[in-house]
């Protein structure tokens, strides 16, 4: 997979439902993973209705974690992690696509603001809807709460410190999200 290639984001949720679905840009990879870029205007199709995405963002996809972490430009929260499972990845060469599974949990960092943890009662609910097994909603727990501490300002842990916005900045094209990213 080269640069600048087309990767179709595949999210869904643990009952199978789509949570999110969109074709992303791959920008390139460092030490802290893939980076793919999605512009403001993009289409994103999901089981509860689709939109239109309204941030330039990057998206970061670790290796062999249980996270995903999207970078938006402002206005929109500059950090918002999702716990997942361990990202995939496969393709036939003509199209690649990324897959994960959404387990509820999120932490979002706005603008300026303070990390915080969301969606704890939709994880409660989902665990038991949809049977996680224990596994899985311990690994969802453990991600979140070192995202929680990792995405704290102050904390100063990249990739969630400054290291994404030389990446924000490929696709924006501001040098205001100037930044330390290597490519």
């Amino acid at each position: 997979m080269s640069e600048k290639t087309p990767v179709l984001v595949d999210v869904r949720k643990y009952d199978g439902r789509v949570s999110g679905r969109w074709t992303a840009v791959r920008l390139g990879e460092d030490e802290h993973g893939v980076w793919l870029g999605t512009a403001r205007g993009v289409p994103v199709e999901a089981a509860k209705g689709g939109w239109t995405n309204r941030f330039d963002h990057v998206l970061l996809v670790p290796r062999g974690e249980w996270w995903i972490a999207t970078f938006c430009a402002a206005p929109g929260p500059e950090l918002y992690c999702d716990v997942c499972t361990v990202p995939e990845w496969s393709g036939d060469g003509a199209t690649t696509v990324l897959r994960t599974v959404d387990l509820d949990l999120d932490v979002v960092r706005p603008q300026g603001g303070e990390a915080y943890t969301k969606d704890e009662d939709e994880f409660a609910e989902h665990r038991v809807r949809y049977g996680y097994p224990e596994g899985v909603a311990e690994a969802a727990l453990r991600a979140c709460a070192r995202l929680g501490e990792a995405a704290r300002r102050e904390s100063g842990v990249e990739p969630f410190a400054s290291a994404y916005k030389g990446w924000l900045e490929l696709v924006t094209g501001s040098s205001a999200n100037r930044g330390s990213a290597e490519r």
